[in-house]
């Protein structure tokens, strides 16, 4: 896995270009993907209407991608098939990391597996089982740039952060 680079964000009149910025570790924001139980998707239609609902969902940081289960009758599954520009973030409003990519739907059968298998460790005694994710669509979303912020009065201008993904 190659890691993303870190930049300091463009936040005009937020203080982030001074000079006691220093960007967030990668692995502080991974680590937040990878143990959010509940992550907000946000997609968006053909013709632009945003949806967004929380989701289970897994971060895989050995391919820097983030996998989730929907119904293959959803609106975000619809969403995508026509717009597969997405956005995850973490449900943590202090400690912030959103995701933003291209989403599509797995239809490779041995990474379905994979992805199925990621879903029932993280998830293991959540009553969900792998004949259930199975029977639901399974989708990725591969990410193009992610942010960081920390909002906190002490952090925020000198630690935000954006990722790019090479």
């Amino acid at each position: 896995m190659v890691e993303p680079v870190a930049e300091r964000p463009t936040m005009p009149g937020y203080g982030v270009d001074g000079p006691g910025w220093r960007p967030l570790p990668w692995s502080w924001a991974a680590a937040k993907l990878a143990v959010s139980r509940n992550l907000w998707l946000v997609t968006a239609s053909a013709d632009g209407r945003p949806h967004a609902l929380p989701v289970w969902g897994v971060w895989d940081e050995s391919t820097n991608r983030f996998g989730w289960s929907s119904s293959a009758r959803s609106r975000k599954v619809a969403n995508i098939a026509a717009n597969p520009q997405a956005c995850v973030t973490v449900d943590d409003t202090v400690e912030c990391v959103s995701v933003e990519g291209r989403a599509a739907l797995v239809t490779d059968p041995i990474a379905v597996d994979g992805w199925i298998d990621r879903f029932l460790v993280k998830y293991e005694g959540e009553g969900v089982t792998a004949d259930f994710l199975r029977s639901h669509a399974f989708l990725e979303l591969v990410p193009d740039r992610a942010f960081g912020v920390i909002e906190r009065a002490d952090e925020f201008a000198t630690r935000a952060t954006r990722w790019r993904f090479g």
